[in-house]
């Protein structure tokens, strides 16, 4: 006679074996209609599961986080069934769920088109609306085997071989339909209402090149028709987003085949870049910290040293002397850093000692996963390393992640999550060692009153880590800046430093990065900022013009005038209709447009516009100089069109 205990803390009790749906169906017919899935005793289960013993249950409705991967699971099925439908020789491989949505890898003898998509999504809402109920049996392995090489299905028989032979296998059918799964599922493919599939492509069975290509489809699938609207729209706006064809655009930057994963800048890309290094630079150098800069090239000993060549080293550039030895070239700056502590004998007065590069890393990063700004082989780190004592790192901590928000403020993001990694399962360092990183980043992230979601296994080789995860504009989020507490690196390195009793101390070492990658930072504020970049950081900052000739020599003046008042300004005299200008620079992001007619010479004024075609009325040169450096003195939060 099982007891279940719900939510709420009231308690029902069965006089048998009850189901989830069961259970739900008692409490009332609303719930019962509701239900997606259970959770028993915390472990998510289908709504067909059985309990037997007391048990604390909760109902999986819509309101529930976990609904919505269930929802694509089981839409990932619901995807598989309608192929096979249509195209019966087709083999069914995996299909996970992902980010937004779900794929499910296919062997078929020829590529699937645009119209196979439509025609399978068609047969995807055709099964969903005959709301056929999902079940779930056992089988043994061996059994399952057979049963899937009956179907013809080698690469699922394949898969299941692999699996312990004591390990019961369990099935999911919905109609005739059968496939391997480990659930949870709907309990019928009528719960699955708002999916549609978005693009096919290439993947290798398992991951692996050596083998065969399958095809891989991909879908999205939501609670409802609205929520999918508004994942279509986002990913709509997105698009007009990207940061390659703004790059393309504003003649910021490009890449090519000849440099995989490296950057060609532009000049007006490389004013961006730079200006981004020169606002760190200053901010760095408010908080304490000293630029270094180490070597790009190092002996391969090193990386042995740190530990990096174990774990990285597939993914480093090398290359070897005439005299064997072998090189690579960093893809981290955090034992350069160490090398440059090393010098000397240092002092725990000298402490917190704060190192600061922005240093050039490559990483051999696959082909496949190169894309744009965002995943590239080469690129520049805002890398520092704090070297402290233990009593140190709550206030060092609270003080980096003040300034990484103070920061993420300045350009426009305010909605900033934080996430707790704790230690993955390959790692440096005794277990207690660990216990002590953890605690103290975990009485850090306290003593600075920030709330953190755990991260669990996805910290540093060398220590535990706090994500700052930035969400852009339309709702995206981007992991970018990371604080990382690491009392392992430094003494595999042989760093120490003389304590008050004048023994010798290895010391604590916190990495820190802001921006992350530099390459990656511009790409999202490209996006977040629709390409229209703050005037503090557009390359170009005001366009001036005249409405005919007459007004050159006023514009060509005046433009000297405010670039020697640092105003990143230009003037476009060309023989074109100022209507013309005005529109080609809007295009081009320049956040203000300034143009002079014959009353605006004759009272030494400008007529102000902003990109987005306000008319911010007519000032003096030196009025617009002064309301312009106001703006940027406080780093361009708002700006003059807002």
């Amino acid at each position: 006679m099982p007891v279940i205990t719900l939510p709420d803390g009231s308690q029902r009790s069965y006089p048998q074996p009850v189901s989830v749906a069961e259970v739900a169906a008692s409490i009332g017919a609303g719930l019962a209609r509701a239900a997606i899935a259970g959770r028993i005793d915390g472990k998510l289960v289908d709504c067909s599961a059985s309990i037997a013993h007391d048990a604390r249950l909760e109902i999986v409705t819509e309101k529930d986080p976990a609904a919505l991967e269930v929802i694509r699971h089981s839409t990932a099925h619901l995807l598989a069934q309608a192929v096979q439908a249509l195209y019966p020789e087709a083999q069914v491989t995996i299909g996970p769920v992902i980010e937004d949505g779900f794929y499910y890898d296919f062997a078929y003898k020829r590529p699937f088109t645009t119209e196979d998509l439509a025609a399978i999504e068609e047969k995807m809402r055709e099964l969903a609306k005959a709301d056929q109920p999902v079940q779930r049996k056992l089988m043994p392995r061996d059994e399952a085997v057979q049963f899937f090489k009956g179907l013809g299905e080698h690469y699922k028989a394949e898969i299941i071989a692999s699996i312990p032979a004591n390990e019961p296998i369990s099935l999911y059918g919905q109609g005739e339909w059968v496939d391997l799964c480990r659930g949870p599922h709907v309990p019928s493919t009528g719960k699955l209402k708002a999916f549609k599939l978005m693009k096919v492509a290439g993947a290798y069975w398992r991951g692996d090149s050596r083998n065969e290509m399958l095809q891989r489809i991909y879908g999205t699938a939501w609670l409802n028709d609205k929520d999918l609207a508004a994942y279509l729209h986002r990913l709509e706006e997105a698009e007009k987003r990207d940061h390659r064809r703004i790059g393309r655009e504003l003649d910021l930057f490009h890449l090519q085949e000849e440099a995989p994963g490296a950057v060609f800048w532009h000049p007006k890309g490389w004013r961006i870049f730079q200006s981004l290094i020169s606002y760190m630079r200053e901010k760095q150098a408010l908080a304490g910290f000293d630029e270094v800069n180490a070597p790009e090239l190092v002996d391969r000993s090193l990386w042995e040293a740190s530990g990096h060549w174990e774990k990285f080293g597939e993914n480093m550039f090398t290359t070897q002397t005439p005299d064997e030895r072998v090189y690579a070239i960093k893809p981290m700056n955090c034992p350069g850093h160490v090398q440059i502590f090393n010098q000397g004998l240092r002092s725990y007065r000298e402490l917190p000692l704060r190192f600061a590069e922005f240093g050039k890393v490559h990483r051999y990063e696959p082909s496949g996963a190169l894309h744009g700004l965002m995943r590239v082989r080469a690129f520049t780190q805002d890398d520092a390393h704090i070297f402290l004592t233990e009593d140190q790192i709550t206030a060092e901590s609270v003080a980096v992640t003040r300034l990484i928000l103070d920061i993420y403020r300045d350009f426009g993001f305010d909605d900033v999550r934080i996430k707790f990694s704790d230690r993955p399962a390959k790692r440096v360092g005794a277990d207690d060692v660990w216990d002590r990183a953890e605690a103290a980043l975990k009485a850090a992230a306290t003593a600075a009153g920030i709330e953190y979601t755990l991260n669990p296994g996805e910290g540093a080789f060398y220590g535990p880590k706090l994500e700052f995860v930035l969400r852009d504009a339309i709702g995206r989020d981007w992991q970018c800046g990371t604080l990382q507490v690491d009392l392992n690196l430094p003494g595999r390195l042989g760093a120490h430093y003389i304590d008050e009793n004048s023994q010798k101390r290895t010391p604590v070492m916190l990495h820190r990065a802001i921006f992350g990658s530099l390459e990656r930072f511009f790409g999202i504020l490209l996006e977040h900022h629709a390409g229209k970049l703050p005037s503090w950081l557009a390359p170009t900052q005001a366009v001036l013009m005249g409405i005919t000739d007459r007004q050159n020599d006023y514009v060509a003046q005046t433009t000297d005038f405010l670039k020697n008042q640092g105003v990143r300004a230009l003037c476009d005299l060309r023989n074109e209709k100022v209507g013309f200008k005005i529109r080609e620079h809007t295009l081009q992001r320049v956040p203000y447009l300034l143009v002079a007619g014959e009353r605006e010479v004759a009272a030494n004024l400008l007529s102000v516009r902003s990109r987005s075609g306000k008319d911010l009325g007519t000032m003096s040169p030196q009025a617009f100089l002064e309301r312009l450096r106001s703006e940027l003195e406080s780093r361009g939060r708002t700006t003059l069109e807002d």
